[in-house]
């Protein structure tokens, strides 16, 4: 079985060990995922004996649990008594849990900043339009709220029933709820799986009960004040109000939009939202909701593709080789044994290949840095790796020997900053480089030195043969696959095929656009049905004044058309008012879950609102209130004038 990270086969492939007694041919029945990257393939106990070099004996891995390991020092003090309790020598190395749960950790955290903020943009458009539901409720049935209290019930038992009116439904609908999201959860739990996410990747059972209560509660407190509202109301007074708006209401919106040259139509449905302004401030918070929401999803989309693209940068190169496979794999052809002597003739022979513009290659080592205790590791570079720049945060890329670029995590732990000189050590060597740039990188947890080979010499830190990969950069216009079989090849005497750059995505990126797009849909619908129920509330209470306009001649289409201009805007303003909070939530959050994953964000990956993405997003409000309104638009255009005449 090998880590799905080696690309050197795939699953049903055959690799031959000719190193090994008898060249014993294995083949590879499963792919697997390690959290700590412990071991790059997986044998029975049986074949790693029979895999080993007559005369020697692989060593053994041992896991154990502690009973005290929830911090480094209880695990060092349980190592310490292990070590001691064992041969001297038996224990040649060890590794903390804590290490690789840290790093796994910092995976989950970046998903809880965006998460946390469409959980309250939602909570908030469930609240309120909660409160449009039953406040249109009570605006509806005042005579039925009079009638009530005509035959005996209390203040208190209004109040009660109107909240029980929320409830009863809330009740069904919050057990839906649970049932979809915890099957919509289930694609995305096994994104977060493979992204190896820390902790759990299924919903635990008391979450279900906890959010039920936490809703039913919500939909208790949002309709409480309307309840209040229907209680406070009087015996005559809810007996004896009408449901249209007195005709002092939006007089002066009308009078004022008379005057601009707009149809009759579009002044009447601009004017409309003046006769309610309370449950239009509410409409517009539902529209500036949703606009807060989808500005925020698509800028998050946008910075978690540009991250990617970010991220992708380590291995820039079109075409990849890696000139030293590992000793035990043979490939058909193989002439050359893999040796790092090998380097030149591999590099001589992409130089002539066709088609390759340019290329250099970069290995890994480990030096130690002076005033930190441990190893740090570095990505020695050669060749012409001007166009392999990492992105950066700040600063620039290395030109040259003595010159040096870390990722964030670095100047973190170190307490350095970009101009700082440091010292590098090895074998009693020392050797001075500047930070010339901050990179953008997460791995090793940013631990990381990035540099020209020529900043080691001195030091005696030799790359690790095994470790060295080229990237190759083609001429426009150069077919990759033909590129990659040629060049194949040309190389199969050294038994290093050619694979195409890694373009993929990250299972964490993923995963967040999956659910960026799947909140963001919520939302927008959940905006859209409050319009849908705003508009429709009112739509049915000033039925009586659509009789009069339809009996003065106003067409099925005007009526449409009057209804549509009355949410439009309400659009265009509440996109004006969401489009600038959602930017403002953006720009927080992105940087918090860069933080979250121990790095800085480069600023191209937060700056991402150019005016084509603005533009459609400041109409956004619009289209949200417009296509909530369409049914109850169809609704009016289809109601007769005497059934509308003859409505109270």
């Amino acid at each position: 079985m090998l880590n799905e990270h080696m690309a050197i086969a795939g699953l049903g492939d055959q690799l031959t060990f000719s190193d090994a007694p008898g060249a014993p041919v294995l083949t590879v029945v499963g792919m697997a995922r390690s959290a700590g990257d412990s071991a790059d393939a997986w044998v029975s106990p049986a074949q790693l004996t029979a895999l080993a070099k007559p005369g020697t004996v692989p060593d053994q891995q041992m896991l154990y649990r502690f009973t005290s390991a929830a911090t480094d020092q209880q695990v060092a003090a349980d190592r310490d008594e292990l070590t001691a309790s064992v041969p001297a020598g038996s224990l040649t190395s060890a590794d903390s849990y804590l290490t690789i749960k840290l790093a796994a950790d910092k995976t989950s955290a970046t998903f809880v900043p965006f998460l946390v903020s469409f959980g309250v943009l939602g909570l908030c458009m469930s609240v309120l339009i909660i409160g449009v539901v039953v406040s249109g409720a009570v605006s509806s049935a005042s005579r039925r709220i009079g009638i009530l209290k005509a035959v005996g019930f209390t203040p208190g038992q209004v109040v009660r029933a109107y909240v029980g009116l929320a409830l009863a439904p809330s009740v069904v609908g919050t057990l839906l709820g649970l049932i979809l999201g915890n099957l919509a959860a289930i694609p995305i739990l096994n994104r977060a799986d493979e992204a190896q996410v820390a902790g759990s990747t299924s919903i635990a059972p008391w979450l279900d009960v906890v959010v039920a209560l936490v809703a039913l509660a919500a939909v208790a407190g949002a309709a409480l004040l309307p309840a209040l509202r229907a209680g406070r109301l009087r015996t005559t007074q809810a007996l004896t109000v009408g449901r249209t708006p007195s005709n002092g209401r939006g007089r002066t919106a009308r009078q004022v939009l008379g005057r601009l040259p707009l149809h009759r139509t579009a002044i009447l449905g601009l004017a409309g939202p003046f006769a309610r302004p309370g449950r239009s401030a509410a409409m517009v918070a539902a529209v500036v909701l949703g606009a807060i929401g989808v500005t925020f999803g698509a800028g998050l989309t946008i910075s978690l593709n540009a991250v990617q693209d970010g991220m992708n940068r380590k291995s820039p190169g079109a075409v990849q080789v890696d000139p030293v496979p590992p000793p035990a794999i043979t490939m058909p052809g193989m002439t050359h044994k893999p040796d790092i002597a090998n380097m030149p003739a591999i590099e001589a022979l992409i130089t002539a290949q066709p088609g390759t513009r340019r290329f250099f290659s970069f290995g890994h080592t480990s030096v130690s840095v002076v005033g930190r205790a441990g190893e740090t590791s570095v990505l020695a570079y050669q060749g012409d790796y001007s166009w392999g720049a990492y992105q950066m945060v700040s600063g620039r890329w290395f030109r040259g020997p003595g010159e040096v670029v870390v990722p964030s995590g670095f100047l973190t732990t170190t307490g350095t900053h970009v101009g700082d000189t440091i010292t590098l050590a090895n074998d009693n060597h020392r050797a001075q480089v500047r930070i010339v740039g901050e990179a953008f990188s997460v791995q090793e947890s940013g631990m990381v030195i990035l540099t020209d080979e020529a900043s080691l010499n001195g030091l005696n830190a030799k790359v690790m043969p095994e470790s060295i990969e080229i990237d190759i950069d083609l001429t426009p216009g150069t077919n990759q696959q033909a590129y990659l079989g040629s060049l194949g090849e040309a190389l199969t005497p050294y038994g290093v095929p050619p694979v195409p750059g890694y373009t993929g995505l990250n299972g964490m990126v993923v995963s967040m656009d999956a659910l960026a797009l799947m909140l963001t849909l919520m939302l927008v619908a959940v905006a859209g049905l409050g319009v849908l129920n705003t508009v429709l509330l009112d739509t049915r209470e000033r039925v009586h004044d659509l009789g009069v306009f339809k009996a003065l001649g106003m067409s099925p289409r005007q009526t449409v058309a009057m209804v549509l201009w009355s949410v439009s805007g309400i659009g265009l303003v509440a996109g004006l008012i969401g489009v600038p909070i959602g930017i403002v939530l953006h720009d927080y959050v992105v940087p918090a879950m860069g933080t979250a994953a121990g790095t800085r964000m480069p600023h191209a990956d937060i700056a991402v609102y150019q005016p084509a993405v603005l533009v459609p997003l400041l109409l956004g409000g619009l289209v949200i209130a417009v296509v909530g309104a369409l049914l109850p638009a169809g609704w009016a255009a289809r109601t007769s004038t005497a059934g509308a005449l003859r409505a109270e």
